[in-house]
């Protein structure tokens, strides 16, 4: 037996010297120190042995077990620094080279339009609200003064998901739910995007975006309307812009008008970029009609207010001297890190 235990000692140390892995190591382990190694089988075997040998048989193999599991922790933290140092080797970082660049993002030219209008409008007092892009039909058409064979509804040719349910062209459902709610007075802005069945050029898309203000109280008068605006004018476009009304129609205002203001560009002198007018078109407005009013559930012998919408992409172009309005979707990288 004791020769059995060197034999296996001196096998195991040797296999431990040559190993140049730590899955060999792992082998080694089993095959000596397992549940079924040489070990193992040696210690089971002691119930043959005579009981006055069994006790220098038994230290004799716990030696041997513990000189191995000593020689394979040895080798085995060996190979784990000679792995280390070689991983490091080939990770070692060249301090002398240029630096990765982190392409952050920034703000979309949209968005920073429409923060700014969103900046106006709150200084001024108005909360800002926002609604469903699949609206149904009463809320797109039918409570905005436009009926079922109206001729407006060829303007706002949209598309329908359902007899009764459209992709809105317009936010104004978005003012006729604020006043079903019976919360006044109002004084609201309603952002979103919007859909039309528009053919694709320069200044037209079948989706786009429109900002449409709302206000409802005693006493609303279009004088209201038109300091709000020039006010809303000068903020956007320098303290020198003035504006001009035009008589218009539109079905849910009356009476309607849109609204021109002097081209920042020239001052009002006539220029290319305002076609030698001196103006520039930049949104239509009016006095709430008290056919909405009424729909809506609001007394217009009581309350009257005036409303407003404006493209969003159209401040954007104007804005930054934008030519095309498919420039803002075709996130072009190298457009768009001029803003």
């Amino acid at each position: 037996m004791k020769d059995q235990l060197e034999k296996i000692k001196q096998e195991a140390l040797s296999r431990i010297e040559a190993s140049d892995a730590l899955e060999k190591l792992n082998d080694i382990k089993v095959a000596y120190l397992g549940k079924k190694g040489e070990l193992t089988t040696v210690l089971k075997s002691l119930k043959d042995v005579s009981p006055e040998d069994r006790p220098k048989i038994g230290q004799m193999v716990n030696d041997v077990r513990a000189l191995l599991e000593e020689k394979l922790e040895e080798t085995m933290t060996s190979l784990m620094r000679k792995a280390r140092e070689e991983q490091m080797k080939k990770e070692v970082i060249d301090v002398t080279l240029p630096a990765k660049r982190n392409h952050a993002g920034h703000t979309h030219p949209n968005t920073i339009a429409l923060e700014e209008v969103e900046r106006i409008f709150v200084g001024m007092g108005y909360e800002v609200m926002e609604g469903p892009e699949v609206e149904y039909d009463a809320y797109n058409f039918e409570k905005l003064n436009i009926p079922k064979n109206h001729p407006a509804r060829d303007e706002q040719d949209t598309f329908y998901i359902s007899e009764n349910i459209v992709l809105r062209s317009q936010t104004s459902p978005v003012q006729i739910r604020a006043m079903e709610t019976g919360k006044l007075p109002i004084r609201m802005l309603a952002p979103g995007r919007v859909f039309r069945s528009d053919e694709v050029d320069a200044t037209h898309s079948p989706s786009f975006h429109q900002i449409e203000g709302l206000v409802i109280d005693k006493n609303i008068t279009f004088a209201d309307l038109k300091g709000t605006l020039a006010e809303f004018a000068r903020e956007l476009f320098g303290p020198e812009t003035k504006v001009k009304f035009r008589p218009h129609h539109f079905p849910f205002t009356e009476p309607s008008a849109e609204v021109d203001v002097t081209c920042f560009k020239c001052g009002g002198s006539g220029c290319r970029f305002c076609k030698g007018s001196g103006w520039i078109e930049i949104l239509g407005c009016g006095m709430v009609h008290p056919n909405v009013l009424s729909m809506s559930g609001i007394d217009p012998n009581e309350y009257s207010g005036f409303a407003f919408g404006v493209g969003l992409e159209r401040i954007a172009l104007l804005k930054y001297e934008i030519d095309d309005m498919r420039l803002l979707y075709e996130n072009d990288i190298r457009f768009l890190k001029q803003f």
